[in-house]
């Protein structure tokens, strides 16, 4: 019986993951197998903590003639008895078993609430310098003074005529007062 190391495909579909096995030639890749000798998951991120081997079984099996296959004789060679990689292997394994720190996430940010426009029936001084051409906001400013100047127009009204040019509102300033006294 001709005795080979290989690799033996397990996991899920688009997860593979291996387990390094020693079987008889003919059987099928994913076959009855003799021993389990490691596992090879190509998932793990570190690339030296993705191989595990018990090197004392595969030297056993080395020993007594079987072939591993071209992959795993690249393992066998990194991480086995004596191989090229083995301090950064349990490097990165002592790594991989450290907890993981995670920073706490602190306290929310809330944003400052925007002050709502006021409900009157005129319109409001963001929406004057809202309005991108200037004849628009010019109509916009003469309605303003209009409404200043009548007796019967709410106290509130001068908070629009700030909005307006130093001279309008000088003005309309002037207005209100003589329609007040």
């Amino acid at each position: 019986m001709a005795v080979v190391i290989r690799m033996k495909r397990m996991g899920r579909t688009h997860r593979p993951f291996y387990r390094i096995c020693a079987t008889d030639r003919r059987t099928p890749r994913d076959g009855r197998v003799i021993e389990e000798l490691g596992s090879y998951d190509p998932s793990v991120p570190d690339t030296n903590a993705r191989c595990t081997l018990k090197a004392e079984r595969i030297d056993y099996w080395l020993s007594v003639g079987a072939q591993p296959s071209d992959k795993v004789r690249v393992l066998i060679k990194k991480f086995g008895t004596n191989g090229t990689h083995l301090k950064d292997m349990e490097n990165a394994r002592s790594r991989l078993s450290m907890p993981r720190i995670v920073p706490e996430a602190g306290e929310p940010v809330i944003a400052p609430k925007e002050e709502e426009p006021a409900a009157d029936s005129s319109p409001s001084t963001e929406s004057v310098s809202d309005t991108p051409s200037s004849e628009t906001s010019t109509d916009t400013v003469t309605e303003n003074t209009v409404n200043a100047d009548s007796p019967e127009s709410p106290a509130s009204e001068p908070v629009a005529a700030e909005a307006l040019a130093d001279t309008t509102s000088s003005d309309s300033k002037e207005k209100t007062e003589e329609s007040t006294e």
